[in-house]
């Protein structure tokens, strides 16, 4: 296997369309046609990362936040990714990021907290606009049933729960062929009259290309006839943070108690309590506080994510309880959901979780 093979994989499960604009996913910094000797996975990279890359003998390190996030001027040994780098470098060692873009995804980050929590079948909280398109496509009628299955696979017509939905209308389509067209129906210099079905398909903007190159493998036409429109309906399949129902209702207290429990959580920072039973929870892993009024909206009772400022819990307005439990915290999963991903789809190489607990901040 080479590094290319993982990275591939990765990106094509969690396409780096679907990262935020001030974000940095991907390959940050190696070389994609090197064998793949060894993968660690971790949250941070930090000089204790590197180390125990090199000791495990691992050339590729997959963490979920990025080692150059914002413009880097100089690499010298004063900051700690400066040394990272540099001792990457030297190790020939592949550095690669999957940050907002899992974030972002159903299966995501935010998945795993909500498994971790105990709520089934949580639909995202803020979902993503401007990621859908509509395929229109003409094309003969006896040729709509392949024309399905090849787009099907790869992914179009999919729209939440269900698959393979499309839009059929019958109609006629005419064309003539000059001397240097190949027609598959009709004659040169002559017009020719097709029975032919206007098939409609919802795609998602990351599938787009795979697509439209699918149609033009499958589709009998020499010159095939579509269009591509963008849809401005959100998506509830990629978005920030997640909003769930608990199985069974419990107390303020009763719900931190068994957050604390199951997340090893030594502190809660909170608003007051409201008095009032928790049953519609949403969470986002990482800083979340910019989706407190959506949370707000939806009625949750309680939002569980971290960095929240002095004068933001102000804004919680006892209309909903505010959890911060910490930045580390909410993403410590994220490390073992990775390397579940990765488990599940290669066997063939060394996969390795880090050791190394990377929270910077203690608590005494």
């Amino acid at each position: 296997m080479h590094i290319k093979d993982i990275i591939e994989f990765i990106e094509n499960k969690f396409p780096l369309d679907l990262q935020e604009s001030y974000d940095n996913c991907g390959l940050t910094y190696g070389h994609l046609h090197n064998k793949l000797k060894g993968v660690l996975v971790c949250l941070d990279v930090t000089d204790k990362i590197v180390e125990e890359a090199i000791e495990k003998k691992c050339n590729l390190i997959v963490s979920h936040h990025p080692v150059i996030f914002q413009g880097l001027k100089k690499i010298n040994l004063k900051s700690m990714n400066s040394r990272v780098l540099e001792k990457c470098i030297k190790n020939d060692i592949a550095l690669y990021a999957l940050h907002t873009n899992l974030d972002n995804h159903c299966d995501g980050v935010n998945k795993e907290l909500m498994n971790r929590i105990g709520i089934e079948s949580p639909e995202i909280l803020l979902p993503k606009s401007n990621t859908l398109s509509k395929l229109v496509v003409y094309v003969p009628s006896e040729h709509i049933d392949a024309l399905d299955k090849a787009l099907f696979t790869k992914g179009a017509g999919g729209i939440g729960d269900y698959t393979e939905c499309s839009f059929r209308t019958k109609g006629e389509g005419t064309f003539k062929a000059n001397e240097q067209a190949k027609p598959v129906i009709g004659k040169k210099g002559k017009r020719a009259f097709v029975n032919e079905i206007r098939a409609e398909y919802l795609v998602r903007n990351t599938d787009l290309r795979e697509i439209v190159n699918a149609m033009h493998i499958v589709h009998p036409y020499e010159q095939v006839a579509y269009d591509i429109i963008a849809i401005e309906n959100n998506n509830k399949e990629f978005g920030s943070g997640m909003i769930g129902e608990l199985p069974k209702e419990m107390t303020e207290i009763e719900f931190l108690n068994q957050l604390k429990l199951n997340f090893n959580l030594k502190t809660i920072r909170h608003t007051s309590f409201r008095e009032k039973k928790i049953s519609k929870v949403a969470v986002c892993g990482g800083s979340g506080s910019f989706l407190l009024e959506h949370a707000k909206r939806i009625k949750a009772d309680v939002f569980i994510t971290s960095d929240f400022k002095y004068h933001e819990f102000f804004d919680a307005e006892n209309e909903i309880l505010i959890l911060d439990i910490g930045h580390w915290e909410s993403e410590q999963f994220t490390t073992n959901l990775i390397g579940r991903i990765l488990n599940e789809n290669f066997s063939n190489f060394g996969l390795h979780l880090t050791e190394v607990n990377t929270n910077p901040v203690n608590y005494f």
